[in-house]
């Protein structure tokens, strides 16, 4: 799943690999450590808080252009949206 995490670039690898998230969650729950929305939710914020460690201990540079609004609207219409 790294890989192809790393490989996303466009609009179509994005939706690839939300369907790969969707049958790994549907395949392999137990792995899941956030099964439920709101701790799904939790864990994301707290990624977020802490990103900058991520960066450094994978020895990758951090973002510099992160549209941090597109990233919100992404996860309010998930709310909305059918």
């Amino acid at each position: 799943m790294n890989e192809i995490l790393k490989n996303v670039k466009s609009k179509e690898d994005l939706l690839e690999f939300i369907n790969v998230l969707i049958k790994d969650l549907n395949e392999k729950p137990e792995e899941w450590e956030d099964k439920p929305v709101m701790l799904y939710l939790e864990s994301m914020q707290s990624w977020i808080e802490d990103m900058e460690g991520y960066y450094t201990n994978t020895k990758q540079d951090m973002p510099q252009d992160i549209n941090w609004n597109f990233i919100a609207t992404l996860l309010y219409v998930g709310k909305i949206y059918e």
